[in-house]
């Protein structure tokens, strides 16, 4: 198609010479020095034609002898680039390939050409992913000396490239995330501490400052960080629900008086606060720390609506409910009697109402209540266990020293 379309450019180019050149009949005619030329016009056009060519080519020409050591000098600056470029691709591709004694010295190799050459070294950002190269090299091959070296190297480069923070932010990032290898929360979360915040709201950085924050026993900063990320959707919806009760279950365990446990309860989210087995989970810890009243307080509302809950979430608030019953008052005992009348198949609710009949001295329903859970093997055995305690405290407060042994004696046989 070119071909045709050049031959027909061709008879285009000789019909228009021919119709313009053809007729014409006219001279060009030179003097110098009382001599006189004349040559057709034609050919005077010709001949002017050829010379600005011959013109243009000569000055090309001289150019190109003169602009020689330019282009060659330009030419090999090309080959160190390329070699450059080349070394750090090698780099990367070493790394990924857990090759990383190569990675290093192709990341090595890459700095020496560019270092070697100065046009070459003002690339700032080149020399710092180089030098990010190497140090996740000697981080994988526990160098850590030599890493942290590369390291520091890569951020004073980034800082002084300016423009975009990407190196910087990326060196940052690396250098968190080696921080946790090495089991150092301390600096992990002194590294994330100075990333801008847009940068530290992302996902990657909240996972960090989450993995630095359980490593530090942070779980209340743990738990914040946790919930941005699970409204960042950076888990399914039953992995966040999971990870934030375990979380809130490390704040409230780490409580060492009552003092702290509340302070500790304030700061959880309103939502763990409204999680049943937090509260349960929180009225368990109060009871450790002789607070039964705290307990009961952080319970009551999820008795006030046990028909919105699940059966697990029923049987986890009375578990929790029975060690803070010491000082109940009448009240408790209509919720859970309404409570056992409404779930009459529950026996962690029995169990429950039990031990509240047992509280306020109601012999009689409670020994009921409690003889059927602890006969039954449905039951957690510490439940069970409880009960028979109980059983064997009211045996012993009658003055029944043979059903006392006899409870002890179940109670001791649970595993």
């Amino acid at each position: 198609m070119r071909f045709v379309i050049w031959l027909v450019l061709l008879f285009v180019v000789a019909v228009v010479a021919a119709l313009t050149l053809g007729s014409n009949d006219g001279l060009a005619s030179f003097y110098w020095a009382g001599w006189r030329v004349d040559i057709s016009l034609n050919l005077f056009l010709l001949l002017l034609v050829a010379s600005c060519f011959a013109l243009v080519t000569a000055i090309q020409a001289i150019e190109a002898l003169t602009t020689l050591p330019k282009r060659a000098r330009e030419w090999r600056l090309a080959q160190r680039e390329r070699n450059a470029q080349l070394a750090l691709r090698e780099a990367l591709v070493e790394l990924f390939g857990a090759r990383y004694s190569r990675a290093q010295k192709a990341a090595q190799k890459a700095l020496n050409i560019q270092s070697a050459t100065p046009e070459l070294a003002a690339d700032q950002s080149f020399m710092a992913l180089a030098h990010l190269l190497a140090a996740a090299s000697a981080h994988r091959l526990q160098d850590r000396r030599h890493r942290d070296e590369q390291l520091n190297q890569a951020l004073d480069l980034a800082q002084r490239a300016g423009g975009t923070r990407a190196h910087e932010d990326g060196a940052r990032l690396l250098a968190a995330e080696w921080a946790l290898d090495d089991r150092d929360a301390t600096r992990a979360l002194a590294v994330l501490g100075e990333l801008a915040p847009g940068v530290a709201r992302r996902t990657q950085a909240l996972r960090l400052r989450l993995q630095a924050s359980r490593l530090a026993r942070q779980p209340l900063e743990a738990l914040r960080t946790a919930r941005l990320l699970a409204k960042h959707q950076a888990f399914s919806k039953a992995a966040a629900q999971s990870l934030l009760r375990s979380l809130a279950f490390e704040a409230l365990d780490g409580a060492r008086d009552v003092d702290q446990l509340r302070a500790a309860w304030q700061q959880l989210d309103g939502a763990d606060r409204r999680d049943p087995l937090v509260a349960s989970r929180a009225a368990q810890c109060a009871a450790q720390l002789g607070a039964p009243d705290d307990g009961r307080g952080w319970l009551r509302p999820f008795f006030d609506n046990l028909a919105e809950l699940q059966a697990d979430d029923r049987a986890a608030l009375a578990t929790a409910l029975v060690p803070v019953l010491a000082g109940c008052g009448p009240d408790w005992l209509q919720r859970l009697e309404a409570a056992q009348t409404r779930f009459p198949r529950e026996r962690a609710l029995a169990y429950a109402l039990g031990h509240a009949l047992a509280e306020r001295q109601l012999w009689g329903k409670a020994r009921l209540m409690l003889e059927t859970v602890a006969e039954d093997s449905g039951m957690p055995n510490a439940s069970r266990r409880r009960s028979w305690l109980a059983l064997a405290a009211l045996a012993e407060q009658e003055g029944d020293d043979a059903r006392r042994a006899r409870c002890f004696e179940s109670a001791a046989r649970l595993p």
